[in-house]
């Protein structure tokens, strides 16, 4: 189950397919895209850490795009690779630490009033390490060779639950309505973490015992799109 409706999610894959075409066309890399995403998440944690709180959240609306792009462009054109996976997943994480940390400075440096900056910063932290965790539970478990993309906050959630508000009402007075949006990614992430685990238990428990050793060697699985394991 996710926050996103399904339809909601192919009528925004549909609209970006002329786009994916035209990318296809021209032959540009799935990797030069997942490149310039991250760049363009690296920009939005600066925009919220220097208090141009708007622009950091358009920004990251716009890396969300890039980020359905680049998998799409290398199905779509024949050019899923390994390394692409591991590329995207990695470059993933780098960008998602880069916006929490932007916004961790711009709570401290007196985005929010000084008696609330501590419960400010460890809301950002819980956010990013919760979201972290929630990729990694997923790629070791894809490790273990167990789908695992259950829960309510993945990575599309975070991206339209931080980036929408903040496009349009900025961080909000005092701060508190960034302070308050990442509170619920906080809280919502850590129920991501608890669903996973609770899937991959129950999946292992109806698996063969060869798949219940907790020191099982991950293996490489073979994947049809970019977003390999651990994309989130």
């Amino acid at each position: 189950m996710t926050i996103i409706p399904s339809p909601i999610r192919r009528g925004f894959e549909a609209a970006l397919e002329p786009l994916v075409s035209r990318l296809i066309a021209t032959r540009v890399s799935p990797n030069v895209l997942t490149t310039l995403g991250t760049l363009i998440l690296l920009g939005s944690g600066v925009a919220f850490g220097v208090g141009i709180v708007r622009l950091g959240g358009f920004l990251l609306l716009l890396s969300g795009v890039m980020d359905m792009l680049d998998g799409r462009v290398a199905r779509g054109g024949d050019a899923v690779s390994k390394f692409g996976a591991f590329y995207d997943s990695t470059l993933d994480r780098v960008g998602e630490a880069a916006v929490f940390t932007g916004i961790a400075v711009y709570f401290v440096t007196g985005g929010v009033g000084e008696s609330l900056r501590i419960p400010a910063l460890l809301c950002a932290l819980t956010a990013l390490s919760a979201g972290l965790t929630v990729s990694y539970a997923r790629a070791r478990a894809e490790g273990l060779e167990l789908e695992c993309k259950v829960g309510i906050a993945q990575r599309a959630e975070r991206i339209l639950g931080l980036g929408l508000p903040t496009l349009f009402f900025a961080a909000g007075p005092d701060g508190l309505l960034l302070l308050g949006v990442v509170a619920i990614l906080a809280v919502l992430a850590v129920i991501t973490v608890g669903q996973r685990i609770v899937h991959v238990y129950r999946t292992t428990r109806r698996a063969p015992r060869r798949t219940q050793s907790r020191f099982a060697r991950p293996v490489v699985m073979n994947t049809s799109s970019t977003k390999g394991p651990g994309s989130d």
